[in-house]
């Protein structure tokens, strides 16, 4: 089944390549900028210089010290992101299932600012806990899916996760009226953000996304035939319920390790798999590898953004997903059909 992945079977299509080496060109572009462009002194030409060894020790330092590992960070923010958007909308075949709009973010930010309270100071107990709420998160919307009449119209699964997130974003609230100390940390922490953060907190979270990534390989053939149908894919000798379990695990390795690192970031895991669709079509193994290059493109690249729009100040990364989320969803709601998952 690893090989459900594999170039030679996904990439089949000579219309699928060039989209999939588009975005993997935009990336490059994306990385560049980030580099480049920030809100600080040292302008784009200073950080040009820098990179090519010319540069100055200040410029030096904003490019290697403080660019590149937030650069590191929102690649890695936006695959895990984009992946498990990608994952949940195909396991609930709902275009609107998205880990920030269900619950599921909001469930891993609850478990981390209850971690922070608590006393948690390492990375690996903050992805930990992370983990623990995005899999909390995950098995109610599966629960709300077998909700006779909610699994199967998008808008009111969408209204159940948002009742879902505005509970859970009640009780950390709480949580921060409990301890002022705790409460800056987690404010600064919930709004979003991949500024500032050590790439110690990247490692940590390294063993969760690749066992995702070798999880996400095992289930996307059969993911691919249950879109077919459950009986279509018991047919073809797959277990539903086990590749949900599996992708259920899969998705809270993704958003937990995403949240752990930048917060919980909204509408990514939505946009990504969406522009990923348009260039695929229905098949969730060619979705998936266009969604390796858009995710983490789309995240970086709204973090330079963050770094621009307000300058000399950044606007939090959480605040411009957002904005950037809203109007695709929006059109989603809108459209005459749904897309066909």
């Amino acid at each position: 089944m690893l090989n459900a992945l594999s170039p030679t079977s996904v990439v089949a299509s000579r219309a699928f390549f060039p989209p999939l080496l588009a975005a993997g060109f935009l990336l490059l572009l994306v990385v560049l900028a980030s580099l480049l462009y920030g809100a600080g002194p040292v302008s784009a030409s200073d950080a040009m210089a820098a990179l090519m060894a010319n540069g100055t020790e200040e410029a030096w330092f904003v490019v290697t010290e403080l660019r590149l590992p937030r650069t590191i960070i929102a690649l890695v923010t936006g695959l895990a992101l984009g992946l498990a958007g990608a994952l949940l909308q195909s396991m609930t075949r709902n275009p609107l299932a998205e880990p920030g709009l269900l619950g599921v973010s909001a469930g891993s930010g609850f478990a981390v600012a209850l971690a922070i309270l608590l006393g948690a100071t390492t990375a690996t107990l903050t992805t930990l806990a992370a983990q623990l709420g995005a899999l909390v998160g995950c098995a109610l919307v599966i629960a709300a899916t077998r909700v006779q009449g909610l699994g199967n119209d998008p808008v009111r699964l969408v209204l159940a996760g948002a009742t879902m997130t505005g509970l859970l974003l009640a009780l950390t609230s709480m949580l921060m009226l409990m301890d002022q100390r705790a409460a800056d940390e987690i404010r600064f922490w919930i709004t979003g953000s991949v500024a500032g953060k050590p790439l110690s907190m990247l490692w940590a979270t390294i063993p969760s996304i690749t066992l995702a990534l070798v999880l996400m390989a095992i289930v996307a053939r059969p993911l691919a035939a249950m879109a077919l149908g459950e009986k279509a894919a018991v047919g073809l000798g797959h277990h539903p319920g086990r590749i949900r379990f599996l992708i259920t695990f899969t998705v809270a390795l993704l958003v937990g390790s995403a949240t752990a690192l930048a917060g919980p970031l909204i509408f990514v895991g939505l946009v990504v798999p969406f522009i990923a669709r348009a260039f695929s079509g229905p098949d969730i193994r060619k979705t998936l590898w266009l969604c390796v290059p858009v995710g983490p493109a789309v995240v970086l690249g709204a973090d330079v953004v963050s770094r621009l729009i307000a300058a000399p100040a950044e606007m939090p990364l959480g605040v411009v997903t957002a904005l950037i989320g809203a109007p695709v969803l929006l059109a989603i709601v809108r459209a005459g059909r749904m897309p066909s998952l």
